[in-house]
């Protein structure tokens, strides 16, 4: 799921990865799609060994920044690669699809893998910073226009009207330091670099993992090229059928659904330092004293903690779940003891240094989130209100909404459509507070009989790892093809952390 972040870039780098020379050799009139990925993938990727980590290769791709003119400039995307550990038992290639938006896959890499000891031996595993973010031609604003973000709660016409106008300026201001990247972010386009990295790794058809935001990209890739697939693992899935009203109700429920569960795991577990006390009540005060700007995060005096930032406590705490934790943090706010690993305060405060990220421009361009005026946006915010009587709303796409007004939407929201051969294996959590349980649920059946949903009954984002059942049946589709029987069930485990 999207979340902004911000953090110091230099103009002469942001400009200098996404522009490069025309591409040459290609005539518009004549090339369909495929036919232009192919070509453009076929130009190779020279690798090298990565400067942050030497084990890991590195090495970038240039591709069409507007896939209609194959021929006009490109933006140059950056991968990150890390060997077979069996060359022998090697099958090919394994795409990975970071979240966000706004997360790095080279990152991702750089790190120790996440993936089994088998998977890791069988493939070489690659992933890459989508368009737009990070290393491949981030999108980069000033951070003085930046600063200037209206709080994300609006309570009146007055305020719906100083977000447009601020939205307005803000576009403007990325656009023109992103430069023409900024209109082709959208995780269509994201799907046509997919498919010209398949062709870069010499991969007939591709072979892939997408967890949250990065399963969009996957969705439009297996639309567009239903034919050139192997395998494709779609963890905790984005449900882009959904209107803006449907998008942020359903993640106000789940969001909820996921606080029910902490206060259920706090109140069967005695070693929860909340155990006995009424946490939704302590909870109702900690967002009372934040509504009245008196809440401060311990050790952290300079500014309070408002009321949206708090929410997030409800997210990031419930994603692997850390329950231990975020009953601690709690506590701690209500004037506890401060645990050791107490973590930074919530929300990003003002941007320090001359520019600033929003890759919240790609959902924008995916989803259509504009709203015709106040009234609109206060029904959706009662809506949501009624679903999660605690946690009020999903802050992280209900904070995202305001920025997206009036913003031109390039991918908008439509049912999937596959028509390929290739099975394909969707897995979610029931307890999810990032992509709802029915979204997956609805991703599967858009996708049709080719789709199996593999369901994990317990906790977290993201399912891969979660457990020995969801790893051992992903693993077992990637490398074997074999698809877990429709309706496939993995038993919840009580998180330890």
């Amino acid at each position: 799921m999207p979340k902004r972040t911000s953090r110091l870039v230099t103009a002469l780098v942001a400009v200098a990865a996404l522009l490069t020379v025309p591409m040459a050799g290609m005539a518009n009139a004549t090339i369909t799609g495929e036919d232009v990925t192919d070509a453009v993938g076929k130009r190779g990727i020279t690798w090298g060994p990565c400067e942050e980590e030497p084990t890991v290769e590195c090495g970038t791709l240039a591709v069409p920044i507007d896939w209609s003119r194959p021929n006009g400039n490109t933006v140059k995307l950056t991968l990150a690669r890390r060997k077979a550990t069996d060359p022998s038992a090697r099958i090919g290639s394994l795409l990975t699809n970071p979240g966000g938006p706004g997360n790095s896959g080279v990152n991702d890499i750089l790190r120790p893998s996440g993936f089994s000891e088998d998977v890791q031996r069988r493939f070489d595993i690659v992933s890459y910073d989508p368009r737009g973010v990070a290393r491949s031609g981030s999108v980069t604003c000033s951070a003085s226009v930046y600063n200037e973000m209206p709080y994300p709660v609006m309570t009146s016409q007055a305020d719906f009207d100083t977000w447009v106008a601020f939205d307005r300026k803000l576009r403007a201001d990325c656009r023109k330091l992103t430069g023409p990247l900024y209109d082709y972010l959208d995780s269509a386009n994201v799907a046509r670099d997919m498919d010209a990295i398949r062709a870069a790794l010499g991969e007939a058809k591709l072979t892939s993992y997408g967890v949250s935001y990065g399963t969009l990209a996957q969705q439009m890739y297996a639309e567009m090229f239903p034919n050139r697939i192997r395998a494709m693992v779609l963890d905790s899935n984005m449900d882009h059928s959904l209107n803006a009203k449907a998008f942020q109700v359903t993640e106000a429920a789940t969001v909820q659904d996921s606080f029910n569960e902490f206060i259920a795991w706090c109140e069967r577990d005695t070693e929860c330092v909340l155990h006995g006390r009424d946490i939704r009540a302590l909870w109702k005060g900690l967002l009372e004293k934040a509504d009245r700007g008196e809440l401060y995060w311990p050790g952290e005096t300079d500014r309070p903690v408002r009321a949206h930032n708090l929410l997030w406590l409800g997210v990031v705490l419930n994603e692997a779940p850390v329950w231990r934790l975020e009953a601690k943090v709690l506590l701690a706010l209500d004037g506890g003891p401060v645990p050791d690993d107490m973590p930074g305060p919530p929300g990003n405060g003002p941007v320090n240094g001359e520019f600033a990220e929003l890759p919240t421009a790609i959902l924008c361009e995916d989803w259509n989130l504009s709203l015709r005026n106040y009234d609109e946006y206060a029904d959706v915010m009662r809506s949501s209100n009624a679903v999660a009587p605690d946690m009020r709303y999903n802050p992280m796409p209900m904070g995202d909404m305001p920025i997206c007004q009036g913003h031109p939407v390039n991918n908008p929201q439509h049912r999937l459509r596959y028509t390929g051969s290739a099975p394909l294996l969707v897995g979610t959590s029931m307890h999810d507070p990032d992509t709802p349980y029915e979204w997956s649920a609805n991703v599967a059946r858009q996708l049709g009989s080719k789709a199996s949903l593999l369901t994990y009954e317990g906790w977290g984002h993201g399912v891969y790892g979660m457990t020995q059942c969801t790893t051992e049946a992903m693993d077992g589709y990637l490398i074997s093809l074999t698809v877990p029987a429709q309706g496939t069930r993995c038993p919840a485990e009580e998180p330890q952390g």
